[in-house]
C-alpha cells in the first residue's frame, strides 16, 4: 500500500525514535524510506545600524547547513541499511520548515510522513507553535505522528 515514505528530522532524540519507527513501517511495508531535512536559510544579522563583524558568508552558511544535513540524514540513512530498506535523502533551506516538508512529500510523490512531536503542551505550544501541528494542517498525504 505504502511505496515511499517521507521522514523529515530535526536531529532531535524524537525524530530518531520516528526514523525507527519509520524504517520498521518502511520493511513491513516493503517501502522506501525518504529522509529529509530543513535547515534554516542564510540571514544577515543586522541590529539597528549594526552589523556584527564575524558574519557568515551566504556560502559558509550552505556548507554548514549541508555538514548539519549530512550528520541528520546519516541517521536515516544507517537505520534504512541495517534495515534492508532503500533509502534516498534530500535537504533545503527554508524559512518554513512546515512547508518544506509538505512540498517534498509532494515532490517525491510520498504516499505517508512519519513525523515526531516534541510534545509541547499548554502555554510553550502556543508561543512556538508546532511544525508537526502545521505539517498536519497543510499535508496532502497521511501524517503519523511519533510522541
Amino acid at each position: 500500500m505504502f511505496k515511499r515514505i517521507l521522514v523529515p528530522t530535526d536531529g532531535s532524540a524524537p525524530a530518531r525514535r520516528a526514523i525507527k519507527r519509520a524504517v520498521q513501517f518502511a520493511r513491513e511495508q516493503k517501502a522506501r524510506v525518504i529522509g529529509f531535512y530543513v535547515g534554516p536559510p542564510w540571514q544577515l544579522p543586522v541590529y539597528s545600524e549594526y552589523v556584527p563583524p564575524e558574519v557568515m558568508s551566504p556560502k559558509e552558511h550552505a556548507a554548514a547547513v549541508k555538514k548539519t544535513a549530512a550528520r541528520y540524514l546519516g541517521a536515516v540513512k544507517k537505520a534504512a541499511a541495517a534495515s534492508g530498506v532503500r533509502c534516498k535523502c534530500a535537504y533545503v533551506m527554508g524559512a518554513h520548515p512546515y512547508d518544506e516538508i509538505v512540498k517534498a512529500a509532494r515532490r517525491y510523490r510520498c504516499d505517508v510522513s512519519v513525523i515526531a512531536s516534541h510534545g509541547r503542551r499548554g502555554f510553550s505550544k502556543l508561543l512556538l507553535g508546532s511544525e508537526t501541528t502545521k505539517v498536519l494542517a497543510h499535508s496532502t498525504v497521511p501524517v503519523l505522528v511519533c510522541r
